[in-house]
């Protein structure tokens, strides 16, 4: 009876731990060549590769993205979306 209650409270919490995300940041440092307001797509340009991030609302940094077209950035995201965006 020991064995199978340990067994199964290993697996739950391995199960829980799986499901809790893999946190994984990604930083990418390049240039901000467009955004696009209304689909909230980001393109940024690193060393001649496109990489297109979509900005969310909670973004720290979203409201001054506009500006920041043309300008060397830094964009933290996680699986594409977009957690921080500045200089």
């Amino acid at each position: 009876m020991k064995v199978i209650l340990t067994t199964l409270a290993v697996v739950a919490l391995a199960a829980g731990s799986a499901v809790a995300g893999c946190g994984k940041v990604e930083t990418t440092k390049g240039k901000l060549k467009s955004f696009d307001a209304e689909s909230k797509k980001v393109v940024v340009d690193v060393n001649g590769t496109e990489k297109t991030l979509t900005l969310t609302p909670s973004a720290k940094g979203a409201d001054k993205a506009e500006k920041l077209v043309g300008k060397e950035v830094t964009v933290l995201s996680e699986h594409g979306k977009i957690s921080e965006i500045g200089k």
